[in-house]
């Protein structure tokens, strides 16, 4: 769904209606209505890149809440990695896969290495520079004590998925 396209201008005073007039101000609600406004928006582009951002938001979730309970600095810095690992895995490959592999068949071809390789026909998905720059930011500060973890995981889930900022530009 695209910013300047009629679904959107439906779209957004819809939420918008739906979040100041019918959740009653109540946060829960408010902030389930977001989530699932910010998914329906996100899957509009394509459903199956929804699977990223909620693996991306349960890991980060989860590193935060045991970043929270555990002391051990090795552990801590364990949970960190696990979550640097996770997200820039994801992000490297699908952003960078085929410039990768075209450059290490190219670079052996120029040793006289002949290497057949099929690269893939993979999509960038919308917004996955922001929301895991957005999530590793998150378990950052909390692995540096600068913030305490949400135990609220829809509060969480809206805070990376919030679909106005989400395809905000590029990163």
């Amino acid at each position: 769904m695209l910013f300047n396209s009629i679904d959107f201008a439906i779209f957004l005073p819809l939420v918008f209606i739906l979040y100041w007039f019918v959740t009653n101000k109540n946060l829960k609600l408010q902030n389930f209505l977001i989530v699932i406004s910010s998914y329906l928006f996100y899957g509009w582009w394509d459903w199956r890149f929804l699977s990223l951002i909620l693996f991306s938001t349960l890991v980060d979730y989860s590193v935060g809440l045991g970043l929270a309970k555990q002391e051990n600095q090795k552990k801590r810095k364990l949970l960190l990695w696990t979550s640097i690992l996770v997200n820039l895995g994801f992000l490297g490959f699908f952003k960078y896969y085929n410039f990768f592999l075209d450059n290490f068949v190219t670079a052996f071809s120029f040793f006289g290495k002949n290497i057949q390789s099929s690269s893939l026909n993979i999509i960038l998905p919308v917004g996955i520079s922001f929301y895991t720059f957005q999530t590793l930011s998150y378990s950052i500060d909390v692995y540096r004590k600068k913030l305490e973890p949400t135990r609220k995981f829809i509060a969480f889930a809206a805070f990376v998925s919030f679909f106005p900022q989400l395809v905000a530009g590029p990163i």
